[in-house]
């Protein structure tokens, strides 16, 4: 009686219902009699990543991690601008003074970026200034040279009486400049601006003009020191 069910259970064991059309298959047939579907099948068991192989990207994304004390000064750009006035300061008072000696105000502008980069070097915020930095301190260099030179002019014709003086060497020069044309329409501009109110036009359009330049060409001065500057340390 145990022989029968030990052989009974033997041959439950080697059939097995076919995965498509469900009839019963011996186990080690390679196709179906009865539709003809593959019967062996491999199952390929996908491999579990090892603990350790997330350690180091746990670990690189931790080192990221800094602490809000060394995270404060990286974002702190208004406290890097503020730090950045006194050289600015500095380059401007300095090109103000190279003006009034006699140099040419265009070359005063270019300037005022050059020593404002070289400036903020020495005071060790920063050792290596980019270039777009460099015309970022350029910029408020020449805008702060602008200021300066407009108020040093300003008393000096205040001081010193000059108002009638600049005024009689813009008449000059506006003369000069219509004795140059026989085009009646551009000598009824320069009638104009020979008037008062032609002349503080001008007098605007002049100070307009030089706040843009300051601002573009002390960009330049700035970006160019950068640059120099730059390749002088790498040397």
């Amino acid at each position: 009686m145990r022989y029968f069910q030990r052989h009974a259970l033997l041959e439950s064991r080697m059939e097995q219902p076919c995965y498509k059309c469900g009839q019963t298959v011996e186990e080690g047939v390679p196709f179906c009699p009865h539709c003809s579907a593959p019967q062996i099948r491999v199952l390929v068991a996908e491999p579990t990543p090892s603990p350790l192989a997330f350690a180091p990207a746990i670990a690189a994304q931790d080192s990221d991690v800094l602490p809000a004390s060394q995270t404060v000064p990286v974002l702190a750009l208004p406290m890097q601008w503020s730090q950045a006035a006194k050289p600015c300061a500095l380059a401007a008072l300095v090109a103000a003074l190279l003006m009034s000696l006699g140099l040419n105000p265009f070359v005063a502008m270019l300037v005022v970026g050059f020593l404002a980069v070289a400036f903020y070097r020495q005071r060790g915020r920063e050792r290596a200034v980019k270039a777009t930095a460099g015309a970022g301190l350029g910029a408020l260099a020449g805008l702060l040279w602008f200021a300066m030179s407009s108020v040093f002019e300003a008393l000096i014709v205040i001081v010193f009486h000059k108002g009638p003086e600049l005024r009689n060497a813009l008449l000059a020069k506006l003369q000069e400049a219509a004795s140059q044309t026989t085009d009646p329409q551009v000598l009824s501009v320069f009638d104009r601006l020979k008037s008062q109110s032609g002349l503080e036009l001008l007098m605007l359009s002049g100070l307009v003009f030089a706040f843009i330049a300051s601002l573009l060409l002390g960009g330049l001065g700035g970006a160019l020191g950068s640059v120099i500057l730059g390749r002088r340390d790498k040397s």
